[in-house]
């Protein structure tokens, strides 16, 4: 059966000659918001299930920016890759097509995504504790750390995702850094972004982040980790959407989040900036002592017996992880796919304010990366000339 977007009722054929509902009334709906799929909820009885569909062009831009559909099973399994070392973090899939690129998946609309909710003032207490434990597994066991070289190399063929990784390399890296056609420019930041574009040093270090980004393949990323892609209560957490995944950087989807939590400040900076801060703090903490425990116990040799490689290995991340960050930062300001944190604020000259901060922020992360060796070097980051310019 070939390949052609779905329906509604095609989403429900497809699941009941599955075998995964049966003949009892079924409630369906396309709720897809994003920008690369079809997204499918079905209800039947008590079974409750996901079906994404990948189209072969993004969504964002149109049949003009056409992409491969190998996307939909890279997905699916990073999905059950990282189940395999996260599995409380990790929706479950039930059956996914090469050939029709859709997944179907667990239907986690019991939780609400992290941005959403956040924005609608819930808390997640346990969500930077949870993502800090998802993403050192996850990296540390795809990593050559834990696999060994050959092992690893075995696994990293699978996740080629040359389409992906260009839009990444492309929204990212390079348009927020010229005058491209892709970015969205609130008047009255000109001024700001103008800084940006003339600013040869931070072009050169973003250009050295960009470099790792295609280069250095450490471990199996989820490739977009932001609160748009983390369902989440107060109890659980789920982390979706990994259709980006390849082997990259350790420290990419660490700055992916970190970026995302100072976004979740803005709304309402005053109040959220310590708690937000917080987050950074569990988050790393976490993320850092569960990497470094796995390693000792579990890291190959002669990784594992090299006294102080670890903490070496964690201080890179940490560094790229801020850089990271910091492209992040400026991407979603100016870039393509803005982030509701900024654009849902309603009062212009807050709004202005607060896409300077985050320009400035970026910047700051940047070209100061290199300062932050240790977590107490990142407490200590302190960014106020920059902010107040």
């Amino acid at each position: 059966m070939g390949y052609q977007a779905f329906t509604v009722q095609d989403a429900i054929e497809r699941v009941r000659t599955l075998g995964l509902i049966g003949n009892e009334p079924v409630t369906a709906e396309e709720i897809g918001d994003g920008n690369l799929n079809l997204v499918f909820r079905i209800h039947a009885g008590d079974q409750h299930l996901i079906l994404k569909q990948a189209l072969p062009y993004a969504k964002v831009v149109g049949e003009s920016w056409p992409l491969s559909l190998e996307r939909a099973w890279i997905e699916q399994s990073a999905l059950k890759e990282f189940a395999k070392v996260a599995i409380p973090f990790v929706p479950r899939v039930y059956h996914a097509s090469k050939e029709e690129a859709f997944t179907v998946m667990e239907d986690l609309s019991h939780l609400t995504i992290v941005r959403a909710g956040l924005l609608a003032g819930e808390k997640y207490p346990l969500l930077a504790e949870h993502i800090g434990s998802y993403l050192a597994r996850t990296l540390f066991y795809t990593s050559d750390f834990a696999l060994g070289p050959v092992a690893k190399k075995q696994i990293a063929r699978q996740y080629y995702n040359p389409d992906l990784c260009d839009i990444t390399e492309k929204l990212i890296f390079t348009d927020p850094f010229y005058d491209a056609e892709t970015n969205t420019i609130e008047a009255g930041l000109e001024a700001e972004v103008d800084r940006i574009w003339n600013d040869a040093e931070l072009k050169r270090e973003v250009a050295k982040l960009e470099a790792l980004f295609i280069t250095k393949g450490d471990a199996l990323l989820h490739g977009d980790l932001h609160t748009g892609s983390i369902f989440a209560s107060a109890e659980e957490t789920k982390v979706i959407d990994p259709e980006f995944a390849f082997y990259g950087p350790f420290g990419f989807d660490v700055g992916q989040f970190i970026a995302h939590l100072f976004f979740a400040a803005y709304p309402d900076y005053d109040r959220l900036r310590e708690e937000r801060i917080k987050d950074i703090d569990t988050f790393w903490l976490t993320f850092a002592s569960t990497f470094k425990a796995l390693w000792e116990r579990e890291a190959v040799e002669p990784f594992r017996s090299a006294d102080g490689l670890v903490e070496d290995v964690l201080s890179t991340i940490l560094q790229d992880a801020l850089g990271f960050a910091g492209c992040e930062l400026i991407r979603r300001t100016i870039g393509l796919a803005p982030v509701a944190d900024l654009e849902q604020i309603t009062d212009p000259t807050v709004r202005l304010e607060r896409k300077r901060h985050a320009l400035r922020l970026g910047t700051a992360l940047i070209k100061r990366r290199t300062e932050c060796k240790t977590f107490t070097d990142l407490r200590n980051f302190d960014v106020t000339e920059e902010l107040s310019r």
